[in-house]
């Protein structure tokens, strides 16, 4: 690092590499041949642990024993980074000797709880960013803090002192959690070890910069000056800006270390270029001209009285990139899967950018995804400033009037991806199907696919002296308004042997076995050497395209396959009129990205409510920030118990999609 350890013979050199096996410290001075090392385990729980370790070795005199409750959270945060005591504070300030002197030093309350609670960023400005991927030091803070009589002076004396820090650069976006999409509580809960054989093990969290943490803040003790409420408030408002910035400098790295690769672009044609990176230059100016005059209204005044005004006019104009970079997003995937497919000189370039430390070993699938996923959180950080704002003030009324703004930015967006999708898949499917019967006009802009998929078709043959059933597979095509039937010839060609309009289809989810064949049982000829009996349902068309009513026995492999295709077919539409209050919620906790039309998109953090539950590990859900519904896997989620969490997401729906919660 590049501080100075403070004296003494025990003071360690700390170490940022996590390491899968510890390794022994390295120490300044050299040790007593008696001496033994001491040594603990810090445990992190973050992506890139699956890069350099998930355990690293602390100071005993840190980790052994059971702290009391007044050092716990010292203790805790002691270990988050190394003491850099040259760059974080001034000499005198320092306490001598070792780290039994740091506890004495300690003995003051308001002392300590301004080391626990501080955490200076400005230090990144003597760092000349040496470490980019340094953590803001822990410093202490002068006892004596000032008192302010009244908040009006507290403006006045921090006017043109919110200088925004430059260590929020160090995180990018993908790593970036605001804490609007946290479900828990608003305050931070105090770290708890456990035990590990004879060491003791402390979760780790990264850090992420708030309001209160800002040198200013707490020089000035605004903190301690003004409600807690107001205080929440302003932490809300701080988080648009610090996870915008966070936003724009994974920008810059896609533009400078992908778009712009000569290697890489060498590798591809323009067309490809531009489908994998569209317009991404517009999205990142328009980023930072937002970011700038919010960082502008920050540094004016460190106490801000309200952003959305910045926000509803910049999500009027500014943010028209957006709905052109998201509308592309099935041609940039599709492009990128079929680069990485085909191309060997593509996919190595790649690996090697991707490899490179300004990526910090990000996938270039995880930059692309960002504008995508930045204006999908915007009406979730809006209505956290809208929580914590008085409903009976003007402020209040301006923050719905952005609210609903970046909402409706948020459902262009949607509307131009879906739209540009369904167009070209609609297009697709018509290319590749072959009509034996009277053919039927299927391109169409009111329509879209709903779900694909093959299913197996048992016929009853009645003969003069016993019935058979044969078994046939079919590959339907569901969309909005239509039931397309036809037989699979290859991956890209179907022939169609007949279609019914959606309307007169009639689902009968429950359905006896087949009539066996002589000589060989109905389960045997379901599935041989597999039980598939349950996963049949009764299919009755009341007119296909004949006029004739057509009743079929389908049968399906699993039994979300069922579930999905009956609640495909029977056009489910309970989920309008239930309510939502007695449904189980879930939050997401791993990205999943839909492989079929029925399936749903989600991203961590993401709150669903839950329709259906089967048992091959999928549910069917409604996702809470824009009401869109479909299939996903269970292992992405894990359910919320709480119920002042739940109250308070169905809150949350309301203000969203303007839904009736009953809560």
């Amino acid at each position: 690092m590049d501080g100075q350890p403070p004296a003494g013979p025990a003071a360690p050199r700390w170490s940022r590499r996590a390491s899968p096996r510890p390794q022994p410290l390295a120490w300044s001075k050299p040790r007593p041949q008696s001496y033994q090392s001491p040594s603990g385990v810090l445990v992190t729980d973050f992506p890139v642990e699956d890069r350099v370790g998930s355990q690293q070795l602390i100071p005993r005199s840190l980790a052994e024993g059971r702290p009391q409750p007044r050092e716990r959270g010292l203790k805790a945060r002691s270990l988050l980074e190394p003491p850099r005591a040259a760059l974080g504070s001034d000499p005198e300030d320092e306490p001598e000797g070792g780290p039994g002197a740091l506890r004495r030093g300690l003995r003051s309350t308001s002392y300590r709880r301004a080391v626990v609670s501080g955490v200076d960023l400005d230090g990144s400005a003597n760092c000349k960013k040496k470490n980019r991927m340094s953590q803001p030091i822990l410093k202490a803070v002068v006892e004596d803090k000032e008192k302010f009589s009244s908040l009006g002076r507290i403006k006045k004396m921090l006017k043109g002192q919110g200088t925004f820090d430059g260590e929020e650069n160090a995180v990018l976006y993908q790593n970036y959690k605001e804490k609007a999409l946290d479900i828990d509580s608003d305050e931070e809960s105090e770290p708890q070890e456990q035990k590990l054989g004879d060491k003791v093990v402390f979760p780790y969290k990264p850090l992420r910069s708030t309001w209160s943490q800002l040198s200013v803040v707490k020089k000035n003790g605004l903190s301690e000056a003004i409600s807690q409420e107001e205080r929440k408030r302003q932490e809300a408002i701080f988080e648009v800006i610090s996870s915008e910035h966070s936003y724009l400098l994974s920008l810059e790295i896609l533009i400078r270390m992908f778009k712009n690769s000569r290697e890489l672009s060498l590798t591809m044609t323009k067309t490809e270029s531009h489908h994998l990176f569209s317009n991404i230059t517009d999205v990142y100016e328009a980023s930072k001209k937002f970011f700038e005059e919010l960082e502008a209204r920050h540094q004016n005044n460190i106490f801000i009285d309200d952003i959305s005004d910045i926000v509803v006019r910049h999500t009027g104009s500014t943010f028209d990139p957006y709905v052109k970079y998201c509308s592309n997003e099935v041609y940039q995937q599709r492009t990128l899967q079929r680069l990485l497919a085909t191309n060997p000189a593509f996919k190595e370039v790649l690996s090697r950018i991707e490899a490179h430390e300004d990526c910090r070993n990000l996938p270039m699938i995880s930059f692309l995804i960002l504008p995508m996923q930045r204006v999908t959180r915007l009406p979730l950080l809006m209505d956290t400033i809208c929580q914590k704002t008085p409903k009976d003030s003007a402020k209040y009324e301006n923050c719905k009037q952005a609210l609903k703004e970046v909402s409706k930015l948020v459902r262009l967006c949607n509307e131009g991806a879906r739209k540009m999708e369904r167009t070209e898949m609609m297009y697709t499917i018509n290319s590749q199907l072959e009509f034996k019967i009277k053919p039927f006009p299927l391109v169409s802009s009111s329509r879209w696919l709903v779900k694909r998929g093959e299913l197996t078709a048992f016929v009853e043959d009645t003969g003069l002296f016993s019935k058979r059933t044969s078994k046939q597979q079919l590959y339907f095509f569901l969309f909005n308004d239509v039931l397309i039937i036809t037989k699979k010839k290859s991956e890209e060609s179907y022939t169609v042997t007949g279609y019914s309009l959606r309307e007169q289809l009639l689902v009968l989810p429950g359905a006896e076995e087949p009539s066996a064949s002589p000589g060989r049982s109905a389960q045997g000829m379901l599935h041989p050497g597999r039980n598939s009996a349950a996963h049949l349902f009764r299919l009755v068309l009341l007119s296909n395209h004949a006029g004739d009513r057509v009743e079929m026995l389908l049968g399906a492999e699993t039994q979300s396959d069922r579930a999905r295709w009956i609640t495909a077919l029977g056009q489910d539409s309970d989920g309008e009129h239930m309510d939502r209050t007695t449904l189980a919620q879930v939050e997401t906790i791993r990205t999943y990205t839909a492989k079929q039309a029925d399936e749903l998109s989600l991203q961590v953090a993401d709150v669903v409510l839950v329709y259906q539950k089967v048992n091959d590990g999928w549910y069917e859900g409604e996702r809470l920030r824009d009401g869109r519904r479909g299939w996903f896997p269970s292992e992405c989620a894990k359910e919320i118990t709480c119920r002042a969490t739940l109250d308070k997401n169905m809150e949350r729906m309301g203000r969203l999609l303007g839904l009736e919660t009953n809560v």
